[in-house]
């Protein structure tokens, strides 16, 4: 019995080191082609959920507008679509969905600015680098 399992371990064959070596070459040109494309759409999808943030907040302040008959000040910021400020009574909030103001994908604060130098109100993500300007990634997103 013992020699048929010598035997037996002795048929097996694993893979040899050139096989692999194919087999990771084959990978990494896959990695290469793909790759870059994944990233593209993960950037992008960053930047339209951005937009999607910034169109959710303007609605929240469209209608904290309608109730107060003002948008929050630049002091009062965005967190006067959540909370009450002081001394006004009007405020019928929160005015948001979720009961919490998002950070951009980025995870950076959203600024808010009123009133706007582009409009009523400015509302707007610096974008991946955090800095003004930028193209692609690090593009601004605005609400203007």
């Amino acid at each position: 019995m013992q020699h048929k399992q010598l035997t037996r371990t002795n048929n097996q064959r694993g893979f040899t080191l050139i096989e692999l070596l194919v087999v990771l070459v084959i990978l990494g040109l896959l990695a290469g082609l793909v790759g870059p494309q994944v990233l593209r759409y993960t950037g992008s999808a960053k930047s339209d959920t951005a937009k999607l943030q910034i169109e959710e907040l303007g609605a929240g302040l469209d209608l904290y507008h309608l109730e107060i008959g003002r948008y929050p000040t630049t002091d009062e910021g965005l967190k006067a679509l959540v909370e009450r400020p002081t001394g006004l009574n009007k405020w019928n909030g929160p005015y948001l969905k979720k009961r919490n103001i998002p950070t951009d994908p980025w995870g950076n604060d959203y600024h808010y600015k009123y009133p706007g130098e582009q409009g009523l109100y400015d509302l707007y993500s610096l974008g991946n680098d955090n800095m003004d300007g930028g193209e692609g990634n690090d593009a601004d997103i605005v609400s203007w």
